[in-house]
């Protein structure tokens, strides 16, 4: 076994081969840029060399750097990690010609199934079924549109180099096929280098499922059960499972053998992944072949209790497969999502920024791949993935509900991502039913937005947050119990009462809470439903809040300013107002579920003293936010925006006497704009 690595990567994937080599007793040295001269994988490893400034063609691309490193640090092996030079046929003939071992396949394997042209021939040869098509390149417009009425529309037009979506466009009909061949070998040689284009048909709601190998250099080759990589945006994955709810044992041995007969077919060793559509008939095609470890293999190892890296470290090193096909078993269910900072409200554009607050969540099914903490600067030189959460059930929904939880209490701050949406698809029924296919995104989602309606019991527990909290943090905290609440009975046994109306858009909820004589428990009422809620402890320097409801814990990461809070919760992100009684009855409401149209003026809802306008001319404000604090009866009441728009014109000042119906605020017509909430 070797006694020290360089790891050519960076990030997450860094991270995570450090942990393996520590566990095996192996050291390792780091690489870094500018940009990550704070980065976790460089404080893990056991030493570090710096390689250039942050742009990756002067850093992470530079083989020749990476190269000098290794032999300056003594290393005996290099592990590319994925992404980068990982499935650079070039880069792994140079480390073997420097003397190093390359934790991967050989050069010649990484080259034959790199080029996705010569992949799909070998999978012939191997007797792999393969998508109909045409799988040489595409010399001009008149062969792509006499292949594509052969093959029969729509079509895919794909690159022979490289993947990740880039260069990939589906062609409906004749006349879509010149600006799509145009732009396809336009965006291909920006980013492999490689102008050429082959076709195949394009299967209709397709399933993406691949198969994970391993194949030593003693002609030993195994399988280790499929992963479900449906859920995707543009072609990048978002959600992966093992197994998949779509593959039965009968079709995942087919598929398990096609892919380890091409694997032999191309004289392959170590861990490398085979990628197939899978039709809605349950009629399977290879894809291509990524020959490296994958970014999802986390859910491999946790159905199967096997560490890919260690047994990549262990092939590369010439020991066998400690295991043949029987060995292999297969117990519970996993599920991964991948965290990126983006933004999903303007189009999943790249996020950058610093964190400020980070905690990850924890449990004994929970695994966080993260290369990220408190203080890690995003940039935008390299990939927006900051990590990854997985967890592991007994079953398919068990992996799910613990994966849902476990985004709900994973806390960035800082930098934007996208947790609340991968929670959201974790969340949509058919997600939860398994009906996958690659189309799912596009259509349950409008944008970042789903197009069923929120869940009401989430809805009702996210009110419920917010009227506790509410309520500890101004009721218990600031003043005493007894001066308070309102006393029912007496004496021993004695309970409180306590009662608040919560808004979030058009949705209205009634909250009555009663605290039992224990001091330990609440029982409180959303719309008149009953929920038994844990006490629990806050801390309100933190985001997040664990509640148990109704016998089953919860997390909550909640941002809060006075009685507005803005609450994530399984996907569902609001801001809900609380008000007590006696305010809900002082400010314009609208009915709960009556969506009516606003008017753009803001009538004044009882006579008082204007005490403050905290907006002015030209504002943009939200729903619920403060326009006008009023005083009437020696109490002090905000008067809510009704909606989201632009103020045209204040018509009130401080120390204006006003009576019910004045007009205290117009807002521009048809002109909308957005505050941000982060603030809260």
């Amino acid at each position: 076994m070797f006694d020290k690595i360089l790891i050519a990567n960076r990030g997450e994937i860094a991270v995570r081969i450090i942990r393996t080599c520590r566990h095996m007793g192996i050291k390792t040295t780091a690489v870094y840029s500018d940009a990550d001269r704070r980065s976790l994988h460089r404080q893990m490893a056991d030493d570090a060399v710096y390689i250039g400034e942050a742009p990756a063609t002067d850093s992470y691309l530079n083989a020749d750097k990476i190269l000098s490193a290794a032999l300056s640090a003594d290393c005996q092996a290099v592990h590319p990690g994925y992404g980068f030079l990982s499935e650079s046929a070039r880069f792994a003939e140079s480390v073997h010609a420097a003397g190093l071992k390359f934790i991967g396949p050989p050069s010649q394997a990484i080259a034959l199934m790199g080029d996705k042209i010569a992949s799909k021939a070998l999978a012939v040869k191997a007797g792999v079924p393969v998508i109909p098509g045409h799988t040489q390149d595409l010399k001009d417009l008149d062969e792509a549109l006499s292949m594509a009425r052969d093959i029969g529309y729509p079509v895919l037009l794909k690159p022979a180099a490289g993947g990740g979506g880039k260069g990939m466009r589906i062609v409906e009909g004749p006349d879509q096929m010149a600006d799509a061949l145009s732009a396809s070998r336009q965006e291909t040689r920006k980013a492999f280098g490689d102008s050429r284009i082959f076709m195949e048909r394009y299967i209709v709601q397709p399933r993406h499922v691949e198969i994970q190998i391993l194949a030593d250099g003693f002609g030993n080759t195994v399988f280790l059960g499929e992963r479900e990589c449906s859920i995707q945006r543009r072609y990048q994955k978002i959600i992966e499972e093992s197994p998949s709810s779509g593959v039965d044992p009968e079709l995942r041995q087919h598929m398990g053998k096609a892919a380890c007969d091409l694997a032999r077919q191309a004289g392959y060793t170590n861990a490398g992944t085979v990628e197939f559509v899978l039709d809605p008939a349950g009629a399977y095609y290879f894809l291509e072949m990524n020959t490296r470890l994958q970014v999802e293999h986390p859910v491999t190892e946790l159905v199967t209790g096997l560490d890919l890296v260690a047994l990549q470290l262990r092939i590369a090193a010439g020991e066998h497969l400690p295991f043949d096909q029987a060995g292999v078993r297969f117990t519970g269910w996993a599920m991964e999502a991948r965290i990126c900072a983006e933004d999903p409200a303007r189009g999943f554009t790249p996020a950058t920024g610093m964190i400020t607050r980070y905690a990850e969540p924890r449990g004994d099914d929970v695994r966080v791949d993260s290369g990220v903490n408190t203080g890690s600067k995003i940039g935008v030189h390299y990939d927006s993935m900051l990590a990854k959460v997985i967890c592991h059930g007994t079953d398919r929904e068990d992996a799910r509900t613990s994966l849902i939880e476990a985004l709900n209490g994973y806390h960035i701050e800082g930098v934007v991502t996208n947790i609340d949406f991968a929670n959201s698809v974790l969340c949509q029924p058919a997600f939860a039913a398994g009906h996958l296919d690659t189309g799912f995104i596009d259509r349950h989602f409008a944008g970042h937005l789903p197009l069923s309606p929120p869940d009401e019991r989430h809805l009702k527990l996210s009110a419920l947050t917010a009227a506790l909290v509410y309520h500890v943090r101004n009721i218990l905290v600031r003043e005493s119990v007894k001066s308070m609440v309102t006393r029912i009975g007496g004496g021993k046994g004695t309970t409180s009462a306590h009662h608040y109306v919560v808004r979030s858009e058009t949705e209205v909820y009634e909250i009555q809470m009663e605290k039992r004589p224990d001091g330990k428990q609440w029982i409180i009422c959303v719309n008149q439903d009953p929920m038994e809620v844990e006490s629990p402890d806050f801390e309100f320097y933190r985001r997040r809040l664990k509640l148990k409801i109704d016998g089953r814990y919860h997390r909550f990461r909640l941002r809060y300013d006075r009685s507005f809070f803005w609450i994530a919760f399984c996907g569902l992100t609001r801001l809900f107002e609380v008000y007590r009684p006696e305010e809900w009855k002082l400010i314009p409401h609208m009915p709960a579920g009556i969506d009516v149209p606003p008017s753009n003026e803001l009538p004044c809802p009882m006579p008082g003293l204007v005490v403050d306008v905290p907006v002015k001319k030209g504002d943009c404000v939200t729903r619920g936010q403060n326009l006008v604090t009023l005083e009437s009866m020696k109490m002090e009441s905000n008067v809510a925006s009704p909606l989201d728009g632009m103020i045209a014109e204040v018509l009130v000042a401080a120390g204006d006497a006003v009576e019910a119906g004045d007009v205290l605020v117009r807002f521009m017509k048809h002109e909308t704009c957005s505050r941000n909430t982060e603030k809260l």
